[in-house]
């Protein structure tokens, strides 16, 4: 399952786990006929994707999503934390429904979703939890401490549920002998040529180029690499950690 799955980022990442044969699941928001577009063009491919609608600022949606995908699919092995929202604004301009909104949906909703997701995970004794910063986490931006908070908190979450997943396979005899496990990791994108830049000026954007050691803007589907491999059965031994996709800009 990915949420935000219809586009961007999210669209990447259910291209390349369903190239390589999984049976995705794409969660999106509002836009239905956007989602319908999208099932569409896979399925042209051959390739099938469910979709399911859901606010993931809502903990009661993101229990109700994942257990619609459980049903549809037989189970859920796979679940990336996705969606995202902005509200750009400077500190004193900023409004309490601009950050608790912010909040809602980029860190609370990665919460509520994994733990429902982890509840099946657990039980079945593998899974991977992969959840999608941003280098504003790592960085901070002016005009986006609700964005940047909510993504750095996603480190903490993202270490805190590793440490409580391998515990409790632990604790349910699962762990020893299990090379697949069930890890949580963070993949943290840079500047990337998504909808979420179409509002920000050239001149911002050639500005960002400059600060890239390698001179360019991020493709969504170079943050896809990493989402499937971190996915993948033999990534069993990495969890817990944050992979930075940025072109080297914290460097």
């Amino acid at each position: 399952m990915v949420t935000g799955g219809t586009r961007g980022i999210g669209a990447a990442i259910c291209r390349s786990l369903a190239g390589q044969g999984a049976a995705v699941a794409a969660g999106y928001g509002r836009d239905r006929e956007r989602a319908e577009a999208f099932q569409a063009e896979l399925a042209q491919s051959d390739i099938p994707v469910s979709i399911h609608q859901g606010n993931i600022g809502s903990a009661d949606d993101c229990r109700r999503t994942v257990q619609e995908v459980i049903d549809h699919h037989g189970r859920l092995d796979i679940l990336v934390n996705n969606a995202g929202i902005t509200s750009d604004k400077t500190v004193f301009k900023m409004t309490d429904e601009d950050w608790y909104k912010v909040l809602a949906v980029n860190l609370s909703g990665a919460f509520f979703m994994s733990k429902a997701a982890l509840e099946h995970m657990t039980e079945r004794g593998t899974g991977r939890i992969i959840n999608i910063s941003s280098i504003i986490g790592q960085i901070g931006n002016i005009g986006q401490t609700n964005y940047a908070a909510s993504k750095s908190g996603l480190f903490g979450l993202t270490m805190s549920l590793a440490r409580e997943a391998a515990f409790a396979l632990k604790k349910a005899e699962k762990l020893d002998g299990n090379d697949v496990g069930l890890t949580v990791n963070t993949v943290a994108p840079g500047f990337i040529e998504t909808e979420m830049l179409d509002s920000v000026p050239e001149k911002v954007l050639d500005r960002i180029r400059g600060q890239v050691p390698l001179g360019r803007l991020g493709r969504p589907d170079e943050v896809a690499r990493v989402v499937h491999f971190l996915s993948a059965d033999a990534s069993g031994y990495i969890t817990g950690q944050v992979w930075a996709v940025n072109g080297g800009q914290d460097m």
